[in-house]
């Protein structure tokens, strides 16, 4: 075989793993909200009118990195890592013992799989477990000095679901929903006084939409 035909034999089976490989990893950036149901005080002061803390639903950003792993028959497997941001999420009740806002960082590597893997529509799911970290605001929720801790460290299992829509060939349109189950924050801004919910556990709902993208 001369040089010639085999440099063009060569080139396109490069090209072709290349592709393979590059396209094995993905990325995704989403925004949308986090939702947490109200939660009931404990033995609040006599005459409080609001014995619940109510949390607004923050704007949140996740950030994912997918790694595809195999395929069996219709169904393809990743393992990601989703990572879900919400800077500041407002606290209200009439009990004046809780930050008046809180943070939170959750990044949980996972399994995903996909249903249909390698057509343009896929929907998945997901589930997996890692870390969280809350932030609690330096004032109380009525503007006095917050006297409890200033941030949480807690255990995150996450589930998710979602639907990838290829619109190019390697740009796409997500849309996913995730619970991260965590520990439950410290709403402690009175730690003589503490506002205690009788809760261990927290669901901390997102729902977003964003870009994605395969290299």
């Amino acid at each position: 075989m001369s040089a010639k035909r085999l440099l063009g034999t060569i080139v396109p089976l490069v090209f072709v793993a290349v592709s393979v490989v590059a396209q094995s990893n993905e990325v995704s950036v989403t925004a949308g909200r986090t939702f947490v149901s109200t939660q009931t005080i404990l033995n609040p002061p006599l005459g409080d009118p609001n014995p619940n803390i109510h949390f607004g639903n923050e704007e949140t950003l996740a950030f994912n990195y997918g790694r595809y792993l195999t395929r069996k028959r219709f169904l393809g497997f990743y393992a990601e890592v989703p990572v879900a941001i919400y800077f500041r999420m407002d606290l209200n009740t009439g009990y004046n013992q809780i930050p008046k806002d809180i943070g939170a960082l959750f990044a949980t590597p996972s399994l995903r799989m996909h249903f249909f893997s390698g057509e343009s529509l896929t929907p998945w799911v997901s589930a997996g477990g890692g870390y969280g970290r809350f932030r609690y605001a330096p004032t109380r929720n009525f503007y006095s000095p917050n006297e409890g801790p200033s941030g949480s460290n807690t255990g995150v299992v996450q589930f998710g679901a979602g639907l990838d829509a290829w619109i190019l060939h390697r740009w796409g349109v997500r849309a996913e929903a995730r619970d991260f189950f965590s520990g439950e924050p410290d709403l402690i801004a009175d730690p003589s006084h503490p506002a205690n919910t009788g809760k261990s556990r927290q669901h901390n709902y997102y729902v977003g939409i964003g870009v994605l993208h395969r290299f």
